[in-house]
């Protein structure tokens, strides 16, 4: 059996199998690893004063991990510049928090090539190669100009914009060029995949094959739909453990009779929690007689604080629900509970359990695994219900949430008021055909349907076939 290498920007090292301190994402990768004796490779989140090019090897939970350092140089033009500075406003619709600078992007190719000088010397001639995310768009092509001759996958985590947008970065031609390297591109959602083809059509004269792939710049891969999902039978399980029953406990006190609202969210402008506590303020100001019967919990936690988009964040957020629980808190009432704490995966799943509506609002989100989690964390036999974006990726799946619109505060407040009025019998329905599909579309199914792809490349498939006549062909 071939080996799987999984690529990432930052690794994350496995536990002990089974181990519910891990993230889903990480046991599912780890699980992978083990069975196909794999390798974790990536960044180790440290900073060194001068690259060495050493690699830091160890056997964690029995995946091999192999780690690099990088100059703090690296770190500030690669991680904080082009990916998290250039891409992530860029992909999320938010140009105009975008940064363009050339110095960003130079510092993207080096650190690409750099994982790619650093990863060959571990590659065997039938290994297979994933790698994850908008951090490492460059290293096929650079792993091709080394040689590397493997299935090489690559999978976005990170919804893809409209080719309008696209055309705004500066060398886009280069980076989507890039994409062409890997056997296999991978989306959460057809929505993201059809934008990358769009781009390839409409953008740069490319065409796409009666397979579904596309061919540009001269190759050929095979852009598909793989959407994530959570362990949902282990988060689910959670709720069962001793920290997840004592956080149900809590909250259950804590509620003290009234329904509880709840977010759950990485700090970030793609989130819309500012959006959705003025919806909150517009449910209240519109309903006043919700007042004492319902309150908001939202929990935030902080990321990239070194980016002063986020640290605006920070101060926004605070003011917002300040604002709100000044105007309309009472003595023994606070309308909004605003906690940046972080919590375990075993508090939350029981934190899930007692919330009445959970509030998915992102504008926009690759997939958004909150949705899946709070389902999953559910009780099946009072469940809350899931208020949910429709511009988060999950949308697609979960058509028996409420689906909201995030930038209409009023849309956001009428989800809030039908999810708190909805009679138990639908509210146990909806449940029951959400938790199908989470329990269905889990993150094993959505590992293994990418490795298989990954294989089929590896085995022959689209490169051994004779080029078949292009189903559609765009304007170059």
């Amino acid at each position: 059996m071939s080996r799987l290498i999984v690529v990432s920007n930052r690794v994350t090292p496995p536990g002990p199998e089974g181990a519910s301190s891990q993230g889903g994402l990480a046991m599912a990768m780890s699980a992978a690893l083990r069975e196909y004796s794999g390798i974790w490779f990536g960044w180790s989140g440290q900073s060194t004063p001068e690259f060495t090019g050493e690699i830091s090897m160890q056997s964690a939970g029995g995946v091999t991990v192999a780690t690099m350092d990088l100059e703090e140089q690296d770190i500030q033009e690669y991680y904080n510049g082009y990916a998290n500075g250039t891409l992530w406003p860029l992909f999320h619709y938010r140009i105009d928090l975008t940064q363009y600078e050339r110095s960003f992007g130079a510092g993207y190719e080096r650190v690409n090539a750099r994982f790619a000088d650093m990863l060959m010397p571990l590659i065997e001639p039938d290994d297979l190669i994933w790698v994850q995310d908008y951090h490492l768009i460059p290293l096929g092509r650079a792993l091709r100009e080394r040689g590397a001759k493997n299935a090489i996958g690559f999978f976005l985590h990170i919804p893809w914009p409209a080719r309008e947008l696209m055309a705004t970065l500066p060398q886009h031609r280069q980076l989507v060029e890039a994409m062409f390297h890997y056997d296999v591109v991978g989306f959460h959602t057809d929505e993201w995949k059809n934008a990358f083809n769009n781009y390839v059509l409409h953008e740069v004269g490319g065409m796409q094959l009666t397979d579904g792939s596309v061919r540009a710049f001269g190759r050929t891969t095979l852009p598909r739909a793989f959407p994530i999902g959570i362990d949902a039978k282990g988060f689910a399980a959670l709720k069962q453990s001793d920290a997840g029953i004592e956080s149900y406990t809590r909250m259950i006190e804590s509620k003290a009779g009234r329904k509880m609202l709840l977010g759950v969210d990485r700090l970030d402008y793609s989130k819309g929690i500012d959006e959705r506590l003025l919806a909150y303020e517009r449910l209240l100001n519109d309903s006043p007689e919700l007042k004492r019967q319902i309150f908001m919990l939202q929990i935030s936690t902080a990321t990239r604080t070194e980016l002063d988009a986020y640290q605006d964040i920070f101060a926004r957020l605070d003011s917002i629900s300040g604002r709100i629980n000044g105007s309309m808190a009472e003595m023994d009432w606070i309308p909004i509970r605003n906690v940046h704490r972080m919590h375990s995966r075993e508090e939350l799943a029981g934190i899930y359990r007692a919330a009445d509506v959970g509030l998915v609002t992102p504008l926009r989100d690759g997939m958004n695994l909150v949705a899946k989690e709070f389902v999953a964390g559910q009780d099946e036999d009072d469940p809350g219900v899931l208020v949910l974006s429709r511009f988060a990726g999950a949308a697609s799946q979960m058509r028996e949430a409420l689906i909201v619109n995030p930038f209409s505060q009023e849309d956001v407040a009428d989800g809030i008021r039908r999810a708190l009025a909805m009679p138990k019998d639908e509210r146990k329905r909806r449940w029951r055909a959400l938790m199908d599909g989470v329990e269905r579309d889990d993150v094993v199914a959505w590992r293994d349907s990418f490795v298989q792809a990954l294989e089929s490349a590896r085995d022959g498939g689209r490169k051994k076939r004779a080029p078949r006549i292009a189903a559609t062909r765009g304007e170059g």
